[in-house]
């Protein structure tokens, strides 16, 4: 697959709010391309509940790619009865850790898969998550491009507990709603809650697992094992660091910003 041709070419931003937020760490700034024709080889970082899954989605679905978490390549290798399924199957009943060895293969042979589809590209969402699947990563495929979503803990930890599913028809929701005042220069951040609609709202569940304990143990881990992983990408120059504002509405167009996307989502609404 080819190298991606890198997004960022601004060394500042033109909006002081969008440069607060975003925080480059790039070894050059190569000049922009057209977006079809660059393909995107990108991982997504950041804590359990930032909303990894959310806007790396919706950067897919922009441009095109496939949205690749590792999380689900292991729950279709499950359900497929493949040559895996039963290690897989041992492994997640016993509570264990599914092992980097899998990890890797299942990836390898996703991205293979993709790649003789002519797939143009794909973003991996919160994988690698050690210094160890980092390492492995680099000899399995060129990354070109991390982009490590941040939000406060005091944030993640309501935004956690905030966290319900309909148990009818599985839709997620948060109820959520979140106003830090701005200090030391940083600007507040306001998230409103994302409510399900009216035949939902009596059907809401929580997570066992999101309890204050649970969930501050789950960013303590990630943050021990995630420091060098980012340290990692910085050294190599591949980093971008965003600080998300507030929720998707004021988030969105300033992480486009951030990755000199910003007039592209209209040009696919106008050829749309």
């Amino acid at each position: 697959m080819a190298a991606i041709t890198r997004l960022i070419n601004r060394t500042t931003c033109s909006s002081s709010s969008v440069s607060y937020f975003a925080r480059r760490s790039f070894s050059h700034a190569p000049q922009r391309v057209d977006p079809k024709d660059r393909n995107v080889q990108w991982v997504f970082l950041g804590c359990p509940g930032v909303g990894k899954g959310t806007y790396a989605t919706r950067l897919c679905n922009l441009l095109r790619v496939p949205h690749i978490a590792t999380g689900d390549l292991v729950r279709h290798e499950l359900s497929s009865k493949g040559p895996l399924s039963q290690q897989l199957s041992e492994i997640v009943n016993q509570g264990k850790l599914v092992s980097d060895e899998i990890i890797i293969n299942l990836l390898k042979a996703r991205l293979a898969a993709g790649e003789a589809k002519g797939e143009s590209g794909f973003i991996l969402d919160g994988f690698p998550r050690t210094i160890n699947q980092a390492e492995i990563l680099e000899g399995v495929t060129d990354i070109d491009l991390v982009v490590n979503l941040k939000l406060e803990e005091e944030i993640l930890l309501e935004k956690c507990l905030g966290r319900r599913m309909c148990s009818e028809c599985g839709g997620n929701f948060n109820v959520a709603s979140i106003n830090m005042k701005g200090e030391n220069g940083r600007p507040g951040t306001v998230m409103p809650p994302l409510l399900p609609p009216a035949h939902c709202m009596s059907k809401l569940i929580t997570r066992a697992d999101d309890t204050e304990a649970v969930v501050k143990e789950r960013l303590r881990i990630y943050n021990e094992t995630s420091k060098p992983v980012e340290e990692f990408y910085r050294s190599r120059g591949k980093l971008l660091e965003f600080d998300l504002p507030g929720g998707i509405p004021e988030s969105w167009p300033k992480l486009l910003h951030a990755l000199n996307l910003d007039d592209y989502e209209e040009k696919q609404s106008a050829a749309a």
